[in-house]
């Protein structure tokens, strides 16, 4: 009896875990991504995409770079290479201690490590060389704050296209463009004023 109750509680626990964490989905050209974001870890972070959620940033930006065996970035730019507007750069939360592994969700930045704004980049493999190491320039890292909890087949797939050089200094291009047509809230998460 005293078996069942644990297995029982556990399984609560995992299912409210499960439930307190918000998810978005990413309706691209190629199929959904669902990622499963964590306001435990990288508070600020999420709260900051979920922002360009609710804003409708991400529609109609593509995935611009996509490298296979390291990583799919996307979220700034819309098929026809305009970049779209971004609030200021957020903190860099990458000493949470989340790591960039296969499936992980990271903020994209420049050399600057406080510099993301909109953009982010699915981890293909497991790049712990992009975690946070010490705070300083080069070993701040890059800041994880989803997973892939959906989709995953969907991002290989993404990681097969065919890549050109696009406008400089972008390499990397899928020639067949992958554009998110929808990114949107699905659960978990507490709209303010509701």
């Amino acid at each position: 009896m005293n078996r069942f109750i644990l297995v029982v509680c556990t399984l609560l626990a995992a299912c409210s875990a499960w439930a307190a964490n918000p998810h978005v989905v990413l309706q691209t050209n190629m199929g959904r991504i669902t990622l499963e974001l964590y306001p435990e870890s990288a508070p600020g972070t999420v709260e900051n995409f979920l922002q360009y959620v609710r804003e409708g940033h991400y529609n109609g930006t593509t995935f611009h770079r996509v490298i296979p065996g390291f990583m799919i970035q996307g979220g700034g730019f819309t098929p026809d290479w305009k970049e779209k507007p971004t609030r200021p750069p957020i903190r860099n939360e990458a000493p949470t201690g989340l790591g960039n592994s296969e499936g992980m969700v990271a903020m994209a930045r420049t050399a600057d490590p406080h510099s993301a704004t909109a953009q982010f980049f699915i981890n293909l493999v497991a790049n712990r060389f992009l975690d946070f190491k010490n705070p300083t320039t080069e070993g701040y890292g890059y800041c994880v704050f989803a997973r892939v909890s959906d989709g995953m087949d969907v991002v290989r797939r993404i990681a097969q296209l065919a890549t050109q050089k696009g406008p400089q200094p972008h390499e990397n291009v899928p020639v067949k463009p992958v554009i998110i047509q929808r990114a949107e809230i699905v659960d978990g998460v507490h709209q303010p004023g509701k």
